[in-house]
């Protein structure tokens, strides 16, 4: 591998499988330490934290020495410096971390995350009257679906096209595919979207193609959402089925 070429790591799909880790991510690991290839996690979890994400890894066995955060953790890094008043909506135990800035009656932005099976008529229409009364709207991602446990549901994006289709306002999308993420994780590890980096992910849309409109090199794993019937005009660099491949990717390129 060219020596210090970037490296980011998708979770969900990747190292994360259903409620396991795949049975490949320690020797990955290892070969991302012993080799000493600067790398970065990164999830578009609303569910989370990175403290969240790590404590779940430890218990699965694995402990990590590269950084690694969350789309939430993006979110509310960005929203406390840009903005006093909000409202959230995410699930109840995230809610504590934006103690003292939110705001029912009359927030500058809202902040949409997770809520599951609380997406309603009436969450909608709330949400949709916060915007025509001058609330913006950030989206700790935009995610189309996701699969877990090995379902497909509807994602948080799907709510939120319609709301800004209603409104006619676009949300600020923090999250994956924002290059606004991209940059916050490079950054993190001492790098900029104008160095050459490899992004390994299992969504076509939100991991390759957002790495690839960057200058990034797209690495699809197929242990995720994504399986090799869904690759069509989207062209990732490389597709694989394991981490052991993506070890050997990393050994040529």
């Amino acid at each position: 591998m060219k020596k210090n070429v970037p490296v980011l790591i998708d979770f969900d799909g990747v190292i994360k499988l259903g409620d396991q880790i795949a049975p490949d991510a320690k020797e990955f690991f290892d070969f991302i330490h012993t080799k000493r290839i600067p790398a970065c996690i990164l999830s578009n979890s609303t569910l989370r934290t990175s403290e969240l994400m790590k404590n779940f890894l430890l218990e699965k066995g694995l402990q990590l020495d590269i950084p690694a955060f969350t789309a939430f953790d993006v979110t509310l890094d960005y929203v406390k410096k840009h903005h006093s008043k909000v409202k959230v909506y995410c699930r109840d135990y995230l809610l504590q971390h934006f103690e003292g800035m939110i705001d029912d009656q009359n927030p500058d932005v809202v902040v949409i995350g997770d809520i599951g099976d609380r997406w309603n008529y009436n969450t909608m229409n709330e949400i949709f009257n916060y915007v025509m009364n001058g609330a913006e709207i950030i989206a700790m991602h935009k995610n189309k679906f996701w699969q877990p446990e090995g379902k497909l549901i509807l994602d948080a994006g799907a709510f939120i096209s319609a709301i800004e289709f209603a409104t006619g306002k676009n949300a600020t999308v923090i999250g994956k595919p924002s290059p606004l993420y991209f940059k916050t994780a490079l950054e993190e590890i001492g790098y900029s979207t104008n160095n050459e980096f490899i992004m390994i992910g299992d969504d076509l849309e939100n991991d390759i193609l957002a790495a690839q409109e960057i200058g990034g090199t797209g690495i699809l794993i197929l242990t995720g959402k994504t399986n090799s019937d869904d690759i069509k005009e989207l062209k990732p660099d490389f597709v694989v089925r394991s981490l052991n491949e993506v070890i050997k990717i990393l050994e040529q390129v």
